[in-house]
């Protein structure tokens, strides 16, 4: 019977009390299908043989499980050999029931579930070995497992099934739904457990769609979508309309139009109505039109006004209607005649007695559109000049550089006596634009103030009593070259000179002044850079009792560096024994450091190779003077330097078990939690050492800490702030040099930002490694899928079997913005908590995937750990012993007490009764919060 006491099938055997039992069990065949690892799960009840009287010594309280891989289904009559099948594992039970279990009826169900694979043929056989226990097998339960089909971001996800390495991802790209087109390439990583991680890319809608229940939906009548992406359909914009769906665009209504340039989200509009109030204003020398804009420009704001003109003949001789003919050619326009945005222009060279009719018309970006009529304006005027030109051919006598000698004479006897002569001049280049007049009584003038080698036009008219006469036709002229006399030149060389001479006064006062500012600055810097090795050579710590980190760059010898903060080693007390590695500069050893007196110290030796440049040895003795700066357990301890002989070598002490992440590799899963916290406490001593004296590290990872016999873990490798061009973990960054993308903060990667910040970040992925025993940060994803992750707000999940409060401290440290991020006392001081409360550790992460993947989605988990932190938290710990004395010891027993039970303790204070359960109130919904988050005790 099972537990609901409904009868049920089982396969049992209970053979205990007869020897050398081997019964077997076997399934038929299984289709392997996709799988490439499969499950077993098995529900079992077993007896114990204590409680079977009078049983031997042969009775079992195990069994086995073994498979077998074939192609095909065994054919009916082949002879069972056990040889055949493969043992998966020995089964055995967790509650067993006795004889008084079977008179109560109770069912004690065990549930086991194993791996079985990899599987490789088409099928398989399960088989059950019982070797002489008593035992029913309820049910067996068969599966893989797959990420199933999905839908993100637009894009469709096939089923997945996982790879066999359960530490590898596999890459799935992505196909855009119906109507949805690429804008990154959509992908997921399926997990091994069957979930999918890490979504990068995605599928916007495309023209006419609009997202809609995970699919693109077509735009209803009336409304558009003009561009692929995922926004909503618009409504058409004022005077158009759509009546299909999926429009891209809304066409105008009739009389409206849209530029060929307009947006689609513009408004349709029209032609302007005609300029208004149009009047001419006419003097000696020019017409003005003026007008005022339209009453209705028609929705836009190009509005611009183009001049058209006519000359209409008044002698017609036949006496019929005036011949007309464009006059736009004969005449300049000021500024110009078309695309005008003021609204008044000025008309010169008109004739005599001609009937000039102008056209102002106003148009904007859509008057060349449709069957508009054209938006004119119209004024017509009579010039009335006293007569044709007197003017005949306008010859040059002399020029020079800045003037010009003008001669002309008269072609007829005027109407009457001629009072003086206007003669009217420009640049030919700047016609266009302005022009000068000067007046004379004789038929001759000189015009001078011109400038040298340039082109000038010219007009003569006459003026009478009775008015002014047209203009003769344009004459054109040009300037000389400039060639000054003996006494220009004398001027010029004297102007010439002194300024030369003020000049170069001027520049060697500004180069004295500047050479000064430098010294003094030199000095002042020289000053400052010895006072502060002063300090640190003579044991002067700042206020946090720390010493200051002094940079070797700030050294003009590097050398100088080397020698105040390292020791020089003779050669001979070193006893190089073998080559245990290649560094970036040479080969590196392990060996003796013999001193006498004295123990032999064991030490690693990296060695300078041969023909190297002077650059690459003060590099490589770069990192031995900052090392030399550094005191502390956890940092790794520089002995000394070989500089006067070859090879040039810096000598550290000797980590036993070297890097750790390749440590942790070789020892995957045989750590308890509290060991691997103890490593990761050795790591935040040292950054938080470099952090006190102001030493950014800038490449803190798994690889470049060291761990000693006793599992000691120190910070070692300080040649970052070079460039890595050797690191096959780096990537190119915007400075041209390299950095490790995976390790690195965001605003580093962006912006070249370091910081003890950006330290704290490359922390959170060594504890990601540690908690993971060396695996690889986001797998097999690219450092460009990396950096485009963090920018979404994806973060590593916690490792399998990872504690809550680690992966929370993770979280924190890998917030997007550096000031909310902990610093390195915080984090020293969390996990001093955690180590003296070791039952805190035992709440693990149990579905990593409902974990949140953003610091920004997470609740407000508290960083307390104990009934004190939480008391300290809120400054209540001064009832510390009334809760102890209750019997209230941990977070989740208080999460249950009302305020009686705070008075009952001996809360008196009515303030402090009010703020204890306001927190307490606040910590019932965080603990919920964590239950929901698929975390388990």
């Amino acid at each position: 019977m099972d537990e609901q006491n409904r009868p049920i099938h089982t396969f049992q055997v209970c053979h205990v009390m007869e020897p050398n039992q081997n019964n077997w069990l076997r399934s038929g065949w299984i289709q392997r299908q996709a799988a490439q690892k499969v499950y077993v799960e098995l529900r079992f009840t077993l007896r114990d043989c204590n409680s079977i009287p009078w049983v031997s010594g042969t009775c079992k309280e195990t069994f086995n499980l073994f498979y077998l891989q074939t192609d095909e289904p065994l054919p009916l009559g082949t002879r069972f050999r056990s040889s055949d099948y493969a043992k998966v594992d020995t089964i055995a039970a967790d509650e067993s029931f006795t004889q008084t279990d079977l008179g109560d009826r109770v069912l004690r169900l065990n549930t086991e579930v194993r791996e079985v694979g990899p599987v490789t043929r088409k099928g398989f056989y399960l088989a059950f070995q019982d070797v002489g226990a008593c035992i029913a097998l309820v049910s067996v339960k068969v599966f893989y497992k797959r990420c199933p089909s999905t839908l993100r971001n637009l894009a469709a996800f096939p089923d997945t099934v996982p790879r066999l390495d359960s530490s590898s991802l596999v890459e799935v790209r992505g196909a855009c739904v119906e109507n949805a087109e690429e804008r990154d390439t959509p992908k997921l990583y399926c997990g091994a457990d069957g979930d999918w991680l890490v979504p990068l890319g995605r599928c916007v809608c495309s023209i006419g769609h609009e997202e809609m229940d995970g699919y693109c939906q077509a735009c209803q009548p009336g409304f558009y979508k003009a561009y692929a992406g995922n926004i909503k359909c618009s409504k058409c914009p004022l005077h158009s309309s759509s009546h299909d769906q999926a429009a891209t665009i809304c066409h105008c209504d009739k009389g409206y139009y849209r530029a060929i340039k307009d947006p689609s989200n513009m408004a349709c509009t029209r032609p302007p109505s005609a300029p208004r109030n149009l009047i001419s204003v006419v003097n000696d020398t020019a017409l003005f039109l003026q007008w005022t804009p339209p009453s209705d420009t028609g929705g836009r704001k190009d509005l611009t006004y183009n001049i058209l003109c006519q000359r209409c003949d008044s002698n017609n001789e036949d006496g019929g209607a005036p011949q007309c003919e464009p006059c736009e050619s004969d005449l300049r326009f000021i500024p110009r005649p078309l695309g005008l945005s003021g609204t008044s222009v000025a008309v010169l060279d008109f004739a005599m007695h001609t009937n000039y009719t102008f056209h102002v018309e106003a148009v904007n970006g859509v008057s060349g559109l449709g069957i508009a009529a054209r938006s004119l304006a119209n004024v017509t005027i009579t010039t009335h000049q006293t007569g044709p030109s007197l003017i005949g051919v306008v010859r040059k006598d002399w020029a020079t550089h800045n003037s010009i000698a003008l001669s002309w004479t008269e072609v007829e006897q005027p109407p009457s006596d001629i009072v003086d002569y206007e003669v009217k001049y420009y640049e030919k280049e700047q016609e266009q634009l302005s022009y000068s007049s000067t007046r004379t009584k004789a038929p001759s003038v000189v015009v001078s103030g011109l400038r040298p080698s340039t082109l000038y036009v010219f007009h003569v008219r006459a003026r009478t009593v009775a008015g002014h006469t047209a203009y003769s036709p344009k004459f054109e002229f040009e300037t000389a070259d400039e060639d000054p006399d003996m006494a220009d030149h004398g001027q010029v060389l004297v102007v010439v000179t002194a300024s030369v001479g003020g000049f170069s006064l001027l520049v060697i006062l500004t180069l004295f002044l500047l050479i000064t500012g430098r010294c003094q600055g030199y000095i002042k810097a020289r000053m400052k850079s010895e006072e502060k090795r002063t300090r640190f050579q003579s044991g002067h710590v700042p206020f946090s009792g720390i010493k200051t980190y002094v940079d070797p760059d700030t050294y003009e010898d590097p050398t100088q560096a080397v020698q105040e903060f390292t020791k020089e080693i003779d050669p001979s007390r070193i006893c190089i024994e073998r080559v245990i590695g290649a560094g970036e500069f040479g080969e590196v050893c392990s060996g003796l450091l013999r001193t006498p007196g004295k123990a032999d110290i064991a030490v690693a030796i990296k060695t300078l190779k041969g023909g190297y440049m002077e650059q690459q040895r003060r590099d490589f003795l770069r990192e031995a003077s900052i090392m030399g700066q550094f005191n502390n357990p956890n940092i790794i301890r520089l002995e000394g330097v070989v500089t006067k002989s070859r090879p040039v070598m810096i000598v550290v002490e000797y980590m036993e078990n070297g890097a750790l992440d390749s440590f942790l590799r070789a020892h995957d899963g045989q750590f308890t939690a509290i060991q691997l916290v103890g490593m990761l406490r050795g790591i935040a001593v040292g950054m938080t050492y470099l952090a006190d004296i102001g030493y950014i590290h800038r490449d803190l990872a798994a690889r470049n800490i060291l761990v000693d016999e006793s599992l000691i873990c120190k910070v070692s490798d300080f040649g970052m702030s070079r460039v890595l061009e050797d690191d096959p973990e780096a990537a190119y960054t915007t400075t041209g040099g390299k950095i490790p993308i995976r390790w690195t903060a965001p605003e580093a990667i962006t912006y070249g930002k370091f910081s003890s910040a950006s330290d704290v970040w490359s922390y959170g992925i060594a504890m990601w490694e540690v908690m993971s025993y060396g695996e690889r940060p986001y797998w097999e994803m690219s450092n460009q899928d990396v950096i485009l992750s963090i920018e979404e707000g994806y973060r590593l999940p916690a490792p399998m079997g990872c504690p809550v409060a680690l992966h929370q401290l993770m979280m924190h440290c890998w917030q997007k913005e550096r000031v909310q991020r902990p610093n390195f006392s915080e984090i020293l001081t969390f996990l001093d908590k955690l180590i003296r409360n070791p039952s805190s550790l035992l709440t693990v992460v149990n579905n990593v995937h409902s974990y949140p993947e953003s610091p920004e989605d997470m609740p407000d988990y508290p960083l307390f750990i104990s009934i004190g932190d939480w008391l300290d938290s809120i400054k209540m710990s001064q009832y510390k012993n009334n809760f102890l004395a209750a019997g209230y010891t941990t977070l989740d027993s208080i999460s249950t007490m009302s305020i009686d039970d705070i008075r009952r303790i001996g809360v008196c204070l009515i303030g402090h009764q009010r703020r204890i359960i306001s927190s307490i109130q606040s910590l019932r919904l965080q603990l919920h919060h964590i239950q929901q988050s698929g975390f388990q005790v």
